[in-house]
């Protein structure tokens, strides 16, 4: 398990390791055509040392990398400026975001597809701002007006991934406890209930109701989010939510047991039709 940057450098350096061997060089002949040692490349390729976005461009370049979208995103995961605003406009928030929600925000911001499971609260990327504000007051404590606007109009820009020309594809699996649980007051639940019919209808998001009825299920351990990427599945990852902390999971064995874990949910809820039908008939209280 590791935190989000040691994951970035790892997943960038696997992935140029395999770019690299994918173009027939062994590190000492692709670090002859950079003009650097042998073992820079190993540190990177390892992970054990960041990779600056200037030596990313030039191993690539080395590899015959022309993928504009795989170029892009090892830019990014190596913390090039090149993406624009629309990658890294949260970076205007340094001040007020923790590192670790930093952190999920850009591998969120990077990613092609998300598949979640929430067994508590209605996903960040579906979430009404009256919603949004009720959950962050009641989650962080000691928050003064100023500061919680700021974090809702996070979790609002996070939501324009949805709404690219590439948008997110996000299927959500969610048990009943969050449509039930009321948070804000009615009216405030009621909106957040509309909120979650008009995004199951994007073509880009799936969601799933998961009611009481199925009984126990493999989900009872809690949240998680499954980040894919473009170009590459060696990029992947598990995020676990904790309290102060975020968990990070990397290695094939645990990205399989949770994406058989995220497809046995799917199995056992409700069809997208069904589910529509689901929080319409809770929001108007049957």
């Amino acid at each position: 398990m590791q935190n989000g940057p040691a994951v970035r450098r790892r997943k960038l350096g696997a992935e140029l390791r395999t770019l690299r061997t994918g173009a027939g060089l062994t590190s000492g002949e692709a670090a002859r055509l950079v003009g650097w040692h042998q073992s820079k490349v190993s540190r990177i390729e390892t992970g054990a040392s960041g990779a600056k976005p200037a030596d990313v461009r030039l191993l690539l370049d080395a590899y015959g990398v022309r993928d504009a979208q795989l170029r892009e995103l090892l830019l990014m995961l190596a913390g090039s400026e090149e993406a624009g605003d629309r990658h890294r406009w949260w970076h205007a928030y340094r001040g007020v975001l923790p590192p670790t929600y930093r952190d999920f925000i850009s591998l969120e911001s990077q990613a092609s597809a998300m598949r979640t499971l929430e067994t508590t609260v209605v996903p960040g990327l579906l979430q009404t701002p009256e919603y949004a504000r009720a959950v962050t007051r009641a989650a962080v404590t000691d928050l003064d007006d100023e500061r919680l606007d700021t974090l809702v109009e996070v979790r609002l820009a996070r939501q324009d991934v949805l709404r690219t020309e590439r948008p997110l594809r996000l299927s959500a699996v969610l048990d009943e406890a969050v449509l039930r649980r009321e948070i804000g007051g009615p009216e405030v639940m009621g909106r957040q209930l509309e909120r979650l019919m008009d995004a199951a209808r994007l073509p880009q998001v799936r969601l799933q109701i998961l009611p009481f009825g199925a009984g126990a299920h493999v989900g009872l351990t809690g949240p998680f989010v499954i980040f894919s990427f473009p170009s590459t599945s060696d990029l992947d990852v598990v995020v676990l939510d904790q309290l102060t902390s975020s968990l990070y999971l990397e290695r094939k064995e645990d990205l399989m047991a949770y994406s058989e874990a995220f497809d046995t949910l799917r199995m056992h809820a409700l069809s997208p039709e069904e589910s529509l039908d689901y929080i319409a008939g809770i929001g108007d209280g049957a």
